[in-house]
């Protein structure tokens, strides 16, 4: 991940605010840009560039990443609500900072929180577990569309293709 190349992408003022935000967390950065190199290699391995459309496999990239977030941070700091709160604050930043058609950015936003509930019930697991998990839920992960409500499938993965 080339963090200048991310930078030009980003207007000035998401880029404060991601400076501000991590300000206030700064042991978290590092584990947070490892989780998602991480994330994006794991997703690459298993499931190829398909985990840069709207399929199944974004889902796996998304919930995977809130879980690693959380779970990397957690090693910094054992307290599970300022992890859940910093994946969910740099995840919704993400997607403020590359905008995406509405319903790409609620199936993302929706995917992202899935990650944050596996995290909080496997605390226990290993990453390799959660993976094997996470792609046990891709395979069950429900297609949706602008009529859809989100709300209906709390804690399943979504897609649009």
């Amino acid at each position: 991940m080339n963090l200048l190349a991310v930078a030009k992408r980003v207007d000035f003022k998401n880029i404060l605010k991601g400076v501000f935000f991590g300000l206030s967390r700064p042991h978290f950065i590092l584990p947070t840009i490892k989780a998602t190199k991480d994330c994006i290699a794991i997703s690459t391995k298993n499931y190829g560039k398909l985990h840069h459309k709207n399929g199944p496999a974004n889902a796996f990239r998304h919930a995977f990443w809130n879980y690693l977030i959380a779970k990397r941070c957690f090693n910094w700091q054992r307290n599970e609500e300022a992890v859940l709160v910093w994946a969910k604050k740099v995840t919704d930043w993400h997607e403020d900072s590359f905008p995406n058609k509405q319903l790409a950015k609620a199936m993302d936003l929706h995917n992202n929180e899935v990650g944050r509930f596996i995290f909080v019930k496997n605390t226990e697991k290993t990453e390799q577990e959660i993976v094997e998990l996470l792609r046990k839920m891709t395979l069950e992960s429900i297609k949706i569309d602008e009529k859809s409500t989100l709300s209906e499938h709390k804690n399943r993965m979504v897609h649009i293709l």
